[in-house]
């Protein structure tokens, strides 16, 4: 694919190989790469974004750590098609459920639970006074052993003491949920951003710097309207999509 120049900042505070490498993760995306199958040339790269080789080595070297291209010799280096994992969002989004059969295995582990007074960001969408008692669950969502979420969720403390227990226990919160005496559950709203991965994004769900997450920003209610669950959980973006359903 014939290309012209392509600006890189070179004061805006981000490396240079991590911008070329999300602008090549992009291109990646965006299928602009297809008909080849593979990535141009470094000298090409180097070209396009006005860099040296090495720049643009240390680039293909993140995307290969995160599993996006692969280098072979005599041959260049070639993109590596992974299916992305569909999650819908609906009225009653859940995990395994929505997953389905894209996964031959799920699996949640919760990694720490505690209960905190809720902070303000926390206490508005539950509905509660800021610094009301909440339970915090931090879990780590897989499918066919490959981390695809890590949530960070808070509960009303009066209402779902022990949820901790049956999550740990069902590796579910519908399951933990039902444990504790609500069959049903509803989302209400959604928010979804994109970032960087952080230092413990980067552990949690093995990524490589410079790779991207999405975080959903999410708030469950009963059947009743009243609020249950308010969620932040990221997403490595090259694993998961979303599908926003009606």
């Amino acid at each position: 694919m014939d290309v012209g120049q392509v600006n890189v900042q070179r004061q805006n505070g981000v490396a240079l190989w991590r911008q070329i490498a999300d602008r090549i993760r992009a291109s990646i995306a965006n299928g602009e790469y297809d008909a080849s199958g593979k990535v141009p040339p470094e000298m090409a790269l180097a070209a396009q974004f006005g860099v040296n080789r090495h720049t643009v080595r240390s680039a293909l070297a993140a995307l290969a750590q995160e599993g996006i291209v692969r280098a072979v010799q005599g041959r260049g280096t070639l993109i590596e098609r992974k299916e992305r994992l569909n999650f819908p969002i609906t009225r009653r989004t859940r995990f395994n459920e929505g997953i389905g059969d894209q996964a031959r295995e799920k699996e949640g582990l919760l990694l720490h639970s505690g209960e905190e007074p809720a902070s303000a960001s926390v206490a508005i969408p539950l509905g509660l006074e800021e610094g009301a008692p909440v339970i915090r669950l931090e879990t780590l969502r897989k499918a066919d052993s490959r981390p695809v979420s890590r949530s960070t969720a808070w509960f009303p403390a009066a209402r779902f003491a022990g949820i901790a227990e049956a999550y740990r226990d069902s590796g579910s919160i519908t399951a933990a949920f039902k444990a504790l005496g609500l069959p049903d559950y509803l989302r209400t709203w959604t928010e979804i951003t994109a970032s960087h991965a952080d230092e413990q994004d980067r552990a949690d769900l093995k990524l490589s710097p410079g790779a991207i997450i999405l975080i959903a920003r999410a708030l469950n209610t009963d059947p009743d309207g009243a609020p249950i669950q308010y969620a932040v959980s990221r997403f490595p973006a090259d694993s998961v999509q979303f599908t926003i359903e009606h």
